[in-house]
């Protein structure tokens, strides 16, 4: 394997630093830029340094950002081994976070990749979906990005009611509801209450979420087309059945899990999502459990934990297995046992996205002596 082309990049949105070597050889650097042309110039100095050194294989790694893989597909199409690196997962020095340099970013992916490659150690790759898995993941981060904007627009207007100290009047209904928007209307024409220009500004604020709720309900047509297809429905179609996992839930959490048949076990399952604790031990000390990692991405915990609020509440076995929770860890620290939930739903969805069924729900074990029991 010594005569292998080894590859780092720190990749940037126009440009690329490489540091590369030749199996074991010192270290040597080439900038490119980033563009289509850039990336064809790039693969055809592979391929010459490749036959240079003996029609030597190529190894090629950068960290994952939001340029997406563009670059991946188009190295992997030309014959190169590209890696994805998960940049959480990435050993970092204190001294390299406070001083930031290309070169020495580019190299930090080198060394692991070599490290892999001659060695065989652990590489720290993200698995990367194939293009028709990545084109349905932006149909749920679509929709999902258009209700954080709805619900920011829902906000503001609050906000701008309470500067100018007008409450809602009983008998409008719930809030957000026909009553509730006749009644925020109304206050536009009148313009009493909430003066000349706060008028205008609601007028605004309401005139912008009813064009966002508009394309909330054209993504959810899509969603709906998304879930029938031959690629999801069934597993769409299971996952729903569980209390408070609708449509969208489910599609983001089969999309952003990827192929769930990569994992092997409950435990990393939960590990993915960003749902078990992190730990503390050292020498001596007992082994500590801290705050869930949040590793993983946070769509997942997102759509798990409004899910999960809903699972408990109308799930007998779920609010039983809720309480029973609470009552371990005190009724002040309810939020342990809402992620503990959240873990467990989780690994629901994995059984049902792999049509193994609907699992039943498993006791914890007993904690040895001495060890605090964990949700």
């Amino acid at each position: 394997m010594e005569h292998c082309i080894l590859v780092g990049c720190d990749l940037h949105d126009k440009s690329m630093m490489l540091k590369y070597a030749v199996g074991t050889g010192a270290m040597k650097k080439r900038l490119f830029g980033n563009t289509r042309a850039s990336h064809a110039e790039l693969i055809r100095w592979l391929h010459r340094l490749s036959a240079e050194a003996g029609d030597a294989k190529v190894y090629f790694a950068y960290e994952a950002s939001g340029l997406g893989f563009v670059l991946y597909d188009r190295l992997r199409a030309a014959g190169i081994v590209c890696y994805v690196l998960a940049p959480t997962k990435m050993e970092r020095s204190v001294k390299s976070r406070t001083t930031k340099c290309d070169e020495r970013d580019a190299e930090a992916v080198l060394r692991p990749l070599r490290s892999h490659v001659l060695l065989g150690e652990r590489l720290p790759a993200v698995t990367v979906p194939d293009a028709v898995g990545r084109d349905d993941r932006e149909a749920t981060r679509g929709r999902q990005a258009v209700g954080d904007r709805v619900s920011g627009l829902k906000t503001e207007v609050r906000t701008l009611l309470k500067r100018y100290g007008v409450e809602k009047p009983k008998g409008v209904g719930d809030s957000w509801g026909v009553g509730h928007r006749r009644w925020l209307e109304s206050l536009v024409v009148a313009g009493g209450e909430v003066g000349t220009y706060g008028a205008v500004c609601l007028g605004s604020l309401l005139a912008q979420m009813a064009a966002l709720e508009r394309e909330v309900e054209h993504f959810d047509e899509h969603l709906k087309s998304l879930s029938n297809t031959e690629r999801h429905g069934a597993a769409v179609k299971r996952m729903t059945a569980v209390k408070g996992v609708g449509t969208l839930t489910a599609l983001t959490f089969l999309l952003e899990l990827g192929d769930p048949k990569r994992f092997h076990n409950r435990r990393e399952v939960g590990a993915y999502c960003g749902l078990v604790p992190t730990q503390s031990e050292s020498g001596e000390t007992t082994e500590r459990k801290g705050h869930i990692t949040h590793q993983g991405p946070p769509r997942i915990r997102r759509v798990l934990c409004q899910a999960a609020h809903v699972w408990v509440r109308w799930d007998p076995a779920a609010q039983a297995t809720y309480e029973r929770l609470v009552a371990r860890n005190s009724k002040k620290r309810k939020k342990i046992a809402l992620v503990a939930m959240m873990r467990r739903l989780a690994i629901r969805l994995w059984h049902l996205a792999l049509g193994e069924g609907l699992p039943e729900d498993r006791p914890a074990a007993r904690p040895s002596p001495g060890v605090p029991r964990q949700p």
